[in-house]
């Protein structure tokens, strides 16, 4: 695929984001003060990151429950390997504990980010 054909999928993506990547995203936004900023639905090689920061060289996941289905494992740790490879770790979350504790689980990522970068976190 094309760089522009992956870019206008990613734009795609970006305004058909389930309703957990829309929960998860309005906890991920906002921290650019601190030094941290997410992109959403960001292309990295042959594949699309749900969210991203570059800073930290981490992939945030949803997972929906397809991805325990068929050959989905499978393809999902051969995408890990890989960003792995470029030294990003991939953090795969449920899209269901989203759903149900989506505060906890983006402030859990924003601190694991400022942890990876040495940021304290605000008064």
């Amino acid at each position: 695929m094309r760089i522009g054909a992956k870019t206008g999928l990613a734009k795609k993506f970006r305004k058909e984001m389930t309703h957990a990547e829309v929960l998860l995203w309005l906890g991920l936004k906002g921290h650019s003060k601190e030094g941290i900023t997410f992109r959403r639905q960001h292309p990295v090689g042959p594949y699309i990151l749900d969210f991203y920061c570059e800073r930290a060289k981490l992939a945030i996941e949803v997972d929906g429950e397809s991805h325990s289905r068929g050959n989905q494992p499978e393809k999902d740790e051969a995408r890990d390997k890989w960003l792995a490879e470029l030294g990003i770790e991939t953090l795969r979350i449920p899209g269901f504990e989203i759903m149900a504790n989506s505060a906890d689980i983006s402030e859990g990522i924003v601190q694991l980010v400022r942890e990876r970068l040495g940021i304290s976190a605000p008064e």
